[in-house]
């Protein structure tokens, strides 16, 4: 067996080190936040900064290995298993918030608004809590606990933000079969195309923040529909903020001439993300805001 057939085994690096110590950096000077230290912002700025220093040198001496050949077959697998198990890992990520935004929904509400649900021999457990209760859908909690407010429409923004997302994945894999034809011009575009469509949308999704705060009293104090609503389109627009930044590497790196129709699983696992966050986009669209 030759040493290219052979298991890569990676050599010594400081990276997993320098990377626990931003992360702990960042966690401390949170926790010094929430305890009103002023020291606190300045470490979680460090930690942040140290980290993102990381991440750079990380990837780009995995970069510099991989376009030198130096990666096995068996390494080229064991790269497709990690990022299947870090989608999957995604996917119960959200599949706990959509898990969320069901039992409240199909379990918690009707329970409580439900004078006759449970109620064995003594009062039940609406009339007990809350007798004004009203188990609709969305609610911001018994007695109008969260405030006024408005629930946010599917058609506007959302709508919008969904035909950016659903293009933006017709562009990725445009840019995919480019780089599969040797087309490096179309691979660059649809790239292009790709990335400016996911910042749009996180920008579109700035906007209906700002008008679900200032304009429709919508926000995170409005009872459980306030903070799921938030809680899943804000976690969504920070993956797609993430995956469209790491696509601007893959740009960058396509740009610099990288990555060939035999070798470019960096550009594969970015497009499987992406596609993800375009799957997981469809159910919020569904789930949160027309139904």
């Amino acid at each position: 067996m030759s040493t290219h057939d052979a298991y890569y085994i990676p050599h010594k690096a400081v990276w997993p080190i320098m990377a626990t110590a931003g992360l702990m950096l960042m966690l401390a000077g949170f926790a010094n936040y929430l305890n009103g230290s002023s020291i606190g912002p300045g470490m979680m700025l460090v930690g942040f900064l140290a980290f993102l220093v990381m991440l750079g040198l990380w990837f780009t001496l995995q970069s510099k290995e991989s376009e030198s050949g130096m990666y096995s077959h068996q390494v080229g697998i064991s790269y497709r298993m990690g990022m299947m198990w870090f989608i999957y890992s995604e996917v119960m990520f959200f599949g706990a918030f959509f898990g969320a935004l069901w039992y409240a929904r199909n379990i918690s509400i009707p329970h409580l608004g439900d004078s006759g649900a449970f109620s064995g021999p003594g009062r039940s457990t609406h009339d007990i809590l809350w007798p004004a209760f009203q188990a609709i859908w969305p609610t911001n909690g018994p007695g109008n606990v969260g405030g006024d407010y408005e629930a946010m429409g599917a058609f506007g923004l959302p709508f919008i933000n969904t035909m950016l997302l659903l293009t933006s994945g017709v562009t990725c894999t445009w840019a995919h079969h480019g780089l599969l034809a040797k087309k490096r011009d179309q691979l660059i575009k649809g790239l292009i195309a790709t990335v400016s469509l996911g910042f749009l949308f996180v920008t579109c999704q700035a906007i209906e923040y700002y008008e679900a705060y200032h304009e429709m009293g919508l926000t995170l104090g409005s009872g459980i529909y306030g903070s799921t609503f938030f809680m899943l389109t804000g976690f969504h627009g920070f993956h797609v903020c993430v995956g469209a930044i790491i696509l601007s590497v893959i740009l960058f790196r396509s740009w610099r001439g990288h990555f060939t129709p035999e070798n470019h699983f960096a550009f594969e696992a970015a497009a499987w993300y992406w596609h993800f966050v375009d799957v997981v986009w469809l159910g919020l669209f569904v789930f949160v805001y027309l139904l």
